[in-house]
């Protein structure tokens, strides 16, 4: 690690920033921090729920003051990718308004009508109209594109359904498996990297989940630091075969590197 001059930042949100929409401990300075040295950073999150404004207002509360420009969500990332591989592309979605404003935002037309792409999202109300046409659609042709692999999510009263336990339900359908394009896929940090024009060898990833943050930000080429506040406990270190960079305790133990 002392070799590497690290410029740029990226932090996953839950588990390293907050908890139950508090603050972690050092969360707050973690973030004036880059702000008042001027450092590239985005946020990265597997909800695509949400869209960027949306996340800055329900983290304002706690204490984060973290600009729109600065969150990264999944749902960003898919349409980057799409817009990338397909400008103007049809696409029938499964979301919420996180994804659907992303995608239009991209030059994406949302449709039910010979879509290119089905693109799968977080959702609150999964509905078997919308996954029978999904299948009906991917059948007829169209490509599988799902935002992120999760299958539970965080919620009020325990774990819920999220995109990857849905989109196991669409692949059992249709015999296809769809394209994921949040963590721990690289390509999200490689167009976040493109977002703040960073580079790999300056950039570190900030994750508490050794089987997401942490492996994506090795296989992108990043510095990767495992804060222990999340999901990730310093006994799981032994169940897998990567390493990250650094562990330590939380985000607050990062502020005078920046």
């Amino acid at each position: 690690m002392a070799q590497r001059v690290i410029t740029s930042w990226l932090s996953d949100m839950d588990g390293v920033l907050v908890h139950d929409d508090q603050a972690l401990p050092g969360a707050v300075d973690f973030v004036n921090r880059l702000r008042e040295k001027e450092r590239p950073f985005l946020l990265l999150t597997n909800n695509s729920l949400f869209t960027p404004q949306q996340l800055r207002e329900r983290l304002l509360p706690s204490g984060l003051d973290v600009p729109v420009e600065s969150i990264w969500t999944s749902a960003l990332a898919t349409a980057d990718f799409l817009s990338a591989q397909s400008p103007g592309a049809r696409a029938f979605t499964i979301g919420e308004e996180g994804l659907d404003v992303a995608l239009e935002e991209a030059g994406i037309t949302l449709t039910e009508s010979k879509p290119d792409y089905v693109v799968l999202g977080e959702n609150h109300t999964f509905s078997i109209e919308d996954l029978t046409t999904a299948v009906r659609l991917i059948l007829d042709g169209a490509r599988f594109v799902a935002t992120n692999p999760d299958v539970t999510g965080p919620g009020p009263n325990g774990p819920t359904l999220a995109t990857g336990a849905v989109a196991s339900m669409i692949t059992t359908a249709t015999g296809r498996t769809p394209y994921f394009v949040g963590k721990p896929n690289p390509m999200m940090f490689r167009s976040a990297l493109n977002r703040i024009d960073a580079h790999s060898e300056n950039t570190a990833m900030v994750g508490d989940r050794m089987d997401t943050d942490i492996v994506a930000g090795i296989e992108a080429g990043l510095a990767t630091f495992l804060v222990l506040t999340g999901s990730t406990a310093e006994e799981d270190l032994e169940n897998f075969s990567f390493r990250p960079s650094k562990v330590v305790q939380g985000i607050g133990d990062l502020v005078d590197l920046i």
